[in-house]
């Protein structure tokens, strides 16, 4: 055995050292690997014969082709991951003012500039839109009205029998 050998099995505490230190560059090897793998995915710069020759050489040849990827195109992996993440989050903040933009409740406002809209194409008469004006502002009418022409109804008709005690 060597003498680095010997001090480690005399020292415990260095073996786990050691034994960390291996397990820590293993998987940060791993890790560097899967990263090119994607990045040569991601590349749209690149044509799929390069892609592929890329990819064989990483697999076969690993430790070569890992560093040899990183010194030719690693400037390159970091700005490809870094508009990859501006791209996800637009994509994330379109669809959380989208999703804002549908569930808001509208205000009486602009239940009224929708209906002066749909009375202008001429979709409605001018007394369904007096109607509709007049559910909108007593509050009734706050539920969207469809577009195809027909007045809404007032949910207090004459029929419905209130209860007094």
């Amino acid at each position: 055995m060597s003498a680095p050998t010997y001090l480690a099995y005399d020292y415990p505490l260095l073996s786990a050292f050691w034994t960390m230190l291996w397990f820590f560059l293993w998987v940060l090897w791993f890790i560097l690997l899967f990263r090119v793998i994607f990045d040569i995915f991601r590349d749209d710069d690149m044509s799929g014969w390069a892609k592929a020759g890329w990819l064989v050489f990483v697999v076969v040849v690993p430790f070569l082709g890992v560093l040899v990827y990183v010194i030719a195109r690693g400037r390159g992996m970091g700005k490809r991951e870094i508009a990859q993440a501006r791209a996800q989050q637009q994509a994330f903040d379109s669809y959380v003012r989208e999703a804002a933009k549908g569930s808001a409740p509208t205000s009486s406002v602009d239940e009224l500039a929708r209906l002066s809209e749909i009375r202008a194409r001429g979709d409605i008469s001018d007394e369904e839109f007096r109607r509709a004006k007049e559910l909108v502002l007593s509050g009734a009418g706050q539920a969207r009205q469809p577009d195809t022409g027909t007045a809404p109804t007032s949910p207090a008709s004459p029929t419905s029998s209130t209860h007094t005690h």
